[in-house]
């Protein structure tokens, strides 16, 4: 498998897929290995189609999590060992539509409020006010922070795409104070040890405990900050294109469902029955 382990990271890179995904794909490729015992250069498609099936049905793992070790799968197969026929039939199941969960204003606000300590609270309102991931937020420098034109610039986002998102006064004034006792010196948010970065794990730690004490219960992710800032820009009437370019989407469609969630979108509809009284 090793050899092949290397032939796949090497058409992987030449692809231009990311680290992250790179390691999605070949973890994938390696349970498929681990499941028959064997290379999966030595399997055939029926072996591929009751190894997916046994996914969904024994395992039951989500639709998300699936089309990931499809994917894997799919580009082993087609791009790597050039055996095509292998994965030719074998399809993308189709996820449900969920309306993501935002949090209201004051809710953001009691996040930052409840969070004392000043290094968490800056990324708190960092990762909420330019409606970043929390794989960005970890990964931001202080060169990202572009004080004078007031841009935050979010380096090899998903799909590792650059991008520049928008810098809140609020947020400056936070990110001064905590530089002024931290003197971070590389890394925005650094890590515990010398020359890191906090962890994603962390940052979700530090996301969950302010959600925590500030008696929030609804069902969130940190996310969710991501979900808020689009939102919140959507009904204070910044255009769908706008929010489209701050959040770094590929394509418009996938900013539209922030219509759905938007209270203002919402309230301007009027019911027929309404319009009879």
């Amino acid at each position: 498998m090793s050899e092949l382990r290397e032939q796949m990271v090497e058409d992987m890179k030449l692809s231009g897929i990311t680290t992250p995904t790179q390691k999605k794909y070949l973890r994938e490729v390696g349970n498929l290995a681990k499941h028959f015992g064997k290379s999966p250069a030595d399997l055939n498609k029926e072996q591929v189609k009751e190894y997916l099936v046994h996914l969904l049905e024994d395992r039951g793992i989500e639709v998300g999590t699936y089309r990931n070790y499809v994917a894997g799968i799919k580009f082993l197969y087609k791009t790597t060992l050039k055996r095509e026929d292998i994965v030719d039939d074998i399809r993308y199941p189709k996820g449900k539509k969920k309306l993501p969960v935002v949090f209201s204003i004051s809710e953001v606000e009691a996040l930052f409020s409840v969070t004392e300590n000043i290094k968490h609270k800056a990324l708190l309102i960092v990762m909420y006010s330019s409606g970043l991931r929390i794989s960005e937020a970890a990964r931001l420098k202080i060169t990202d922070i572009d004080s004078k034109r007031m841009m935050v610039h979010v380096r090899q986002g998903k799909g590792g795409k650059d991008r520049y998102t928008i810098l809140s006064q609020r947020a400056l004034l936070c990110l001064r104070e905590y530089w002024r006792l931290y003197r971070p010196k590389e890394w925005l948010f650094e890590g515990y040890k010398e020359n890191t970065h906090l962890t994603v794990s962390g940052i979700r730690q530090v996301f969950l405990d302010a959600v925590e004490k500030a008696g929030i219960t609804k069902p969130v992710t940190p996310h969710t900050m991501r979900h808020s800032f689009a939102t919140h820009l959507i009904e204070a009437g910044i255009s769908l294109h706008h929010v489209q370019l701050l959040l770094g989407h590929r394509s418009p469609t996938t900013t539209t469902v922030y219509l759905h969630v938007s209270q203002l979108a919402l309230s301007q509809v009027a019911s027929p029955i309404d319009k009879r009284l």
